[in-house]
C-alpha cells in the first residue's frame, strides 16, 4: 500500500524509477570512463539506500554531500530522496570555518566527501558533535574508526524499506551564498524539484533523447536542476567534474551533445578559446544561459557559433527551486535584455513596497508564489517571515515589464545606485560597456562621492591583448548614456569574483573598494 500511496506523489527518486522502467538499458550517466545504465543507477541506488537505512539514517535526517560532480553524486541524491533523508548540498569551494557552520546549522549526521576533501573535514570534525559517519568516495581503504569507504558498501546486497513520503516533504536544504551574513539554509521538498524539472522539460521541449553536459556544480540547485529534468525524461547525462573550455568543446563533438547549461561567462569562454572552431557542435539543440545576464552582443555571437541551439535565458535563484521564467529562442533578440515570461506553474508580479501591482515600465520587486517555491529557511524564522511578507516570496531583485508582461530585471535592490537623487541600474550600464569589442567582462557598482552621495565605477577584464584607458571607456559611454550613468572611475582587472553559480560578486567588489578608502 506505502508503494501505491508513493506512486501519487511528486517523490524525486520516482524521476529515476520511472525513467527505469521505460529505459533499462539505456545509458543514464557518463563520469570520466564511466557508463552506467538507468538499471544499473537504480540497482546501486536501491543498496545506497538500503545501506544508509542500516546504519540509522532515518525519514528528515540530514546528509551532507561534499564531492565534485561524478555519478556517486547522483547516487547519493536518489537514495537519500528514497528514504526520505535531506540532502545537504556543500560547496567544495568554502573554507573550513564555512563548512563547520553548515554542517552545524543543517545537524547533518553523516556526510559524504570525496577523498580530495577529507582533510578538511578531518580538521573540523571534532567541532561536530552531530556528526556521526564520514563516507569517502575513492578510498580503496578498508572501513576504520575514521570513516567508510563508498565502494565497500556495494559489497553487501542492502535492501531498503518502504517509507512513506509526501511530496511535500523536504528534499534539499541549500545553502545561499550568504552575501547579508551567514549563509541561510533554504528547504526544498520533493514537489519543490520535481515540479522545477517538469516546468524546464516543458519550456525547452526535453525528450528522451537528450544528451547533456553538466558542469555547472551539482552542489547549486542550478546543478541538480539540470541532472533532474534530463533524468526525468529517461535521456543521459554527462558529469565533468570542472569546468575547462577545452575539454567541453570536446565534449561537445565526441558525445553529440543536445543540451547544456551554463553561465554567460562560461559560454563566453568556449567562444574565446582559440581551438573553439575546430569541434563539431551541430547537435547542439538547447542552449540555456542563467545566474547572470546574457549581453546582447554574446547572445549574437552564440547563435553564430552553435547554428543549430535555441538560446534560452532563464531566470530564478535558489529559493524558487530555481527556475521561474525564461526568455524563448523566438524572442531572444527582439526581447533582448528580458528573461522572459513566467513558467505555466509560477505566479509572478512585479509589486511596489506596498506589494501593489506596477504598472509597464515602472521598476519594482520581483515577487513569487507555486509550487516551486522554497517551504522557508532552515531553522531561521525571522528570515523566513521576512522573505514570505505578504504570502509571497520576495525575490530582492528590481524589474520592469512591458505591454506584453515581458520581465526585464534591473537589478538586485542592493545593487542600485543613488547619485544625486537619480536611480542608477548598474546592469543598463555594463550592456553598453559589453558592446565594447575590447572589453571581456564588465562589473558596475556605485562608490561614495562627497557631492552626489554616490557614483559610478566600472570595473573591467580586456580581451587578450586589448589595451584600453580610462578615458576611453568613459568617452564611449558618453553617446549611450545619460551624463549622470556615465562611469566617473574605471578599473581594469585580470579577473572579476564570482560564486559558485557564476555569479559576479559585487559585495567583494565593494568591500575592496572601502577597504581602499580606510587604507
Amino acid at each position: 500500500m506505502i508503494d501505491f500511496i508513493r506512486s501519487r506523489q511528486l517523490l524525486v527518486d520516482q524521476m529515476l524509477e520511472r525513467s527505469t522502467r521505460r529505459f533499462p538499458n539505456k545509458i543514464a550517466l557518463v563520469s570520466n570512463e564511466v557508463r552506467i545504465t538507468y538499471e544499473e543507477l537504480h540497482n546501486r541506488v536501491n543498496i545506497l539506500a538500503g545501506w544508509l537505512q542500516f546504519k540509522g539514517i532515518k525519514k528528515g535526517d540530514k546528509v551532507a554531500l561534499l564531492l565534485f560532480n561524478r555519478i556517486e553524486y547522483a547516487e547519493c541524491l536518489y537514495a537519500l530522496a528514497k528514504i526520505g533523508a535531506v540532502a545537504v548540498p556543500i560547496n567544495f569551494r568554502l573554507q573550513p570555518a564555512e563548512i563547520e557552520y553548515i554542517l552545524t546549522n543543517s545537524e547533518a549526521k553523516m556526510i559524504v566527501v570525496d577523498n580530495k576533501l577529507v582533510s578538511t573535514i578531518e580538521a573540523i570534525k571534532n567541532h561536530l558533535p552531530n556528526l556521526e559517519e564520514m563516507v569517502v568516495v575513492d578510498d580503496n581503504s578498508l572501513h576504520n574508526d575514521s570513516h567508510y569507504p563508498y565502494n565497500q558498501i556495494f559489497a553487501n546486497p542492502y535492501t531498503p524499506s518502504l517509507v512513506e513520503l509526501e511530496d511535500d516533504d523536504d528534499f534539499l536544504i541549500c545553502y545561499t551564498s550568504g552575501t547579508t551574513g551567514k549563509p541561510k539554509g533554504a528547504v526544498l521538498s520533493h514537489k519543490n524539484v520535481y515540479m522545477n524539472a517538469m516546468n524546464y522539460s516543458l519550456e525547452f521541449g526535453l525528450t528522451k533523447d537528450e544528451v547533456q553536459l553538466i558542469t555547472t556544480p551539482m552542489f547549486h540547485i542550478g546543478g541538480i536542476s539540470a541532472f533532474s529534468m534530463v533524468v526525468l525524461m529517461g535521456g543521459r547525462s554527462i558529469f565533468h567534474d570542472k569546468f575547462d573550455p577545452e575539454r567541453v568543446l570536446e565534449t561537445f563533438d565526441a558525445e553529440k551533445i543536445t543540451y547544456s547549461f551554463m553561465v554567460p561567462s562560461m559560454w563566453n569562454m568556449l567562444l574565446e578559446h582559440p581551438r573553439s572552431g575546430e569541434f563539431d557542435v551541430s547537435s547542439l539543440r538547447v542552449l540555456c544561459t542563467a545566474a547572470a545576464s546574457t549581453p546582447l552582443e554574446l547572445k549574437k555571437r552564440l547563435m553564430k557559433h552553435f547554428p543549430n541551439a535555441g538560446v534560452f535565458d532563464t531566470y530564478g535563484q535558489t529559493e524558487t527551486s530555481p527556475g521561474t521564467t525564461t526568455l524563448k529562442p523566438t524572442d531572444s533578440l527582439n526581447k533582448s535584455g528580458s528573461v522572459g515570461l513566467s513558467f505555466t506553474n509560477v505566479e509572478i508580479r512585479v509589486v511596489d513596497e506596498r506589494m501593489l501591482d506596477v504598472e509597464p515600465g515602472q521598476v519594482g520587486e520581483i515577487i513569487f508564489r507555486g509550487p516551486t517555491v522554497m517551504k522557508g529557511y532552515y531553522k531561521n524564522p525571522e528570515a523566513t517571515a521576512e522573505a514570505f511578507r505578504g504570502g509571497w516570496l520576495h525575490s530582492g531583485d528590481l524589474a520592469v515589464t512591458d505591454e506584453e508582461g515581458y520581465i526585464s530585471v534591473v537589478d538586485r535592490k542592493k545593487d542600485m545606485i543613488i547619485s544625486g537623487g537619480e536611480n542608477i541600474y548598474p546592469k543598463e550600464i555594463e550592456e553598453v560597456l559589453y558592446t565594447h569589442p575590447d572589453i571581456l567582462e564588465a562589473a558596475v557598482i556605485g562608490v561614495p562621492d562627497p557631492k552626489w552621495g554616490e557614483t559610478v565605477k566600472a570595473l573591467i577584464v580586456l580581451r587578450n591583448g586589448k589595451s584600453l584607458t580610462e578615458q576611453e571607456v568613459i568617452n564611449y559611454c558618453s553617446g549611450a548614456l545619460a551624463s549622470y550613468k556615465k562611469p566617473r572611475y574605471v578599473e581594469f582587472l585580470e579577473e572579476l569574483p564570482r560564486n559558485a553559480a557564476g555569479k559576479i560578486l559585487k559585495t567583494v567588489l565593494r568591500e575592496l573598494e572601502s577597504t581602499r578608502k580606510e587604507s
